[in-house]
């Protein structure tokens, strides 16, 4: 009997565990990894298996006129050689056709690297993919122009769309009719299940009695942020091989606020009602809050600016935890979208009914195509009117999402490159993919303060856009000396201008996730500005000042600018950052 109760209790435990793992993540019915152009299985540097779109019984190619191909140069930055080093070339209108469960969601990832392949230039290829259902996913695309514009060198475009009632998912890539020679191409296709992770409708921001039905609508991802918190890949995630970027890119001015992570004995625990595949632990276990000053959090909102495209409706996904709070009334905070109230009196606890339970909001926005209405703002700030006991607000994740509008439409216009980017082109005569040249950049400024900062960063981001594109380094002097205006040379000491191109050149790095934080930067910043002035005076920079330098510098930490306004308190701050680094409420 005894025996029988043992292996009974075995057997239970046994369910429960595989019954909580279940729970923690989703495992999908549906995982095609397609590596376009390839004649061979490959694995990825996630150890994620791809197979070759010629030999797949999973999917079929249906095209008149493609060719595969390959590309020689390999960029520094791409994460993996698969999908990246094979592509499928179109010429003319093709169509891939998946066999899918029609009864879940997918995802749809496309990924593009818009090098050189055989005699094909990036910059001529243009054009479209629609899918069987008549959702336009792009049109008039370029990844050749959406790369060069986001600095970053390969492209990944992530879509959900809704269950295919035919069980088959077919994707049509034209190329356009408006461009000579224009061809399509693809790297990579995903196609993965996904559960229904959109079903519940959301408020529509600026119209408290209208809801905004989003389980039927294809979606575009735009941005996926763990605030507060640093890059996760998608092997990370919580089953839905999402990957998760650092918020601190899109932070507006200088209020940075502090993040925030949780202790070690504090447990993430996910309500009944609640997927845990919604966001992965690592999302809810870190925030990003105002600050412990009352009277600065008051004067000032934490806000978030994204770059979107005019006539779309989007979703915008806040994922909250807290942390710090165990109380309802602690921390009551107001959530503006675009200027608009999303949320008064916003309590985590409240929704949660306990500290360290994850929860979510849902709000849906429409954003015009006025002059200098193609952004999304999102903006949190103290709730006066509910007196709570700390003046703060807090945030764990963001998601935003664009929605296809009433004709099927998910295609916005190809980002432009900056003004800066365009004159490092000039002023270098930018050369073709991997190509070399031995010519020399000058820059002619003046010696006047301000504009001779201004061009020597833009001559050193000149010659690092050049080093990211193939070229050689022997050209550059030994680090830039020959860029800088004459009148200069000997006023500039050494170590602030090698410091000062150390971190123009980490700030252009191809991927987002590599580039430094704001508080890494002005921490440099005032290091270079250190540097200077122990070369004008002949005394040596403190140990406190290299140390903490080399530790930010080096990679020792991504440093927040709370940790840095910590240490930055006393005599060691000049008065030229003081402003950006501590940061006072106006």
């Amino acid at each position: 009997m005894s025996s029988h109760y043992h292996h009974l209790s075995f057997l239970l435990v046994s369910l429960c565990l595989v019954l909580s793992s279940s729970a923690a993540s989703y495992v999908p019915s549906d995982s095609i990894l397609l590596n376009c152009g390839s004649s061979s299985e490959a694995t990825d540097s996630d150890g994620r298996k791809w197979i070759a779109d010629s030999t797949t019984s999973t999917s079929s190619l249906v095209s008149k006129n493609s060719n595969p191909a390959t590309t020689v140069y390999q960029d520094p930055s791409l994460p993996s050689a698969v999908p990246y080093m094979s592509a499928r070339i179109f010429a003319s209108e093709s169509t891939y056709k998946f066999a899918v469960n029609k009864t879940e969601r997918h995802w749809v990832r496309l990924h593009f690297y818009p090098s050189i392949y055989g005699d094909l230039a990036p910059a001529n290829s243009y054009f479209a993919v629609s899918t069987s259902d008549g959702v336009t996913l792009l049109k008039n695309f370029s990844a050749y122009i959406t790369a060069k514009a986001l600095t970053l060198a390969y492209i990944v475009k992530e879509f959900s769309i809704p269950p295919a009632s035919d069980g088959s998912i077919s994707l049509t890539f034209t190329p356009s009719d408006n461009h000579n020679g224009s061809f399509a191409f693809v790297n990579g296709i995903e196609i993965i299940s996904m559960p229904d992770i959109y079903s519940e409708p959301a408020e529509l921001v600026g119209f408290s009695d209208q809801n905004v039905e989003v389980g039927g609508s294809a979606l575009l991802t735009m941005y996926r942020l763990n605030v507060g918190g640093q890059y996760l890949p998608a092997s990370n995630d919580s089953g839905l091989s999402r990957t998760w970027y650092d918020d601190s890119p899109y932070i507006y001015g200088a209020g940075f606020g502090v993040t925030s992570s949780a202790s070690g004995k504090l447990e993430i625990k996910y309500p009944k009602d609640t997927a845990a595949y919604l966001a992965p632990t690592d999302v809810y276990s870190t925030a990003r809050s105002m600050g412990p000053d009352p009277k600065v959090n008051t004067n000032f909102n934490l806000t978030w600016i994204f770059q979107v495209d005019g006539n779309f409706t989007y979703l915008v996904r806040l994922h909250f935890c807290e942390l710090q709070m165990s109380k309802i009334n602690q921390r009551v905070f107001d959530i503006f979208i675009n200027n608009q109230t999303a949320q008064a009196q916003a309590d985590v606890v409240a929704w949660a009914s306990a500290k360290a339970v994850p929860t979510y909001k849902d709000y849906a926005v429409y954003v015009t195509d006025g002059a200098g209405d193609e952004q999304l703002w999102v903006a949190l700030h103290p709730s006066a009117a509910a007196k709570p006991e700390y003046y703060d607000s807090v945030l764990n994740g963001l998601e935003i999402f664009k929605l296809n509008d009433s004709v099927g439409n998910l295609a916005g216009p190809n980002p432009e490159p900056s003004a800066l980017l365009a004159e490092a082109e000039l002023s270098t005569e930018q050369p073709s993919f991997a190509s070399q040249s031995s010519g020399k950049v000058h820059m002619i400024g003046s010696a006047a303060g301000g504009v001779a900062a201004a061009s020597a960063a833009l001559a050193i981001c000149a010659v690092v856009y050049r080093r990211k594109k193939g070229m050689t380094g022997d050209e550059f002097g030994g680090g830039g000396a020959d860029i800088i205006d004459p009148h200069l040379e000997g006023k500039i000491g050494r170590e602030c201008l090698q410091k000062f191109a150390e971190t123009a050149g980490m700030c252009l790095l191809d991927h987002g996730v590599d580039r430094p934080s704001m508080g890494n930067v002005l921490w440099n910043l005032e290091f270079a500005l250190q540097l200077q002035e122990s070369f004008e005076s002949g005394n040596p920079v403190s140990e406190e000042i290299a140390d903490k330098a080399a530790a930010v510098g080096n990679g020792g930490g991504r440093a927040t600018v709370s940790e840095i306004s910590e240490d930055s308190d006393g005599q060691t701050t000049t008065a030229v950052f003081s402003q950006l680094i501590n940061p006072v409420g106006r």
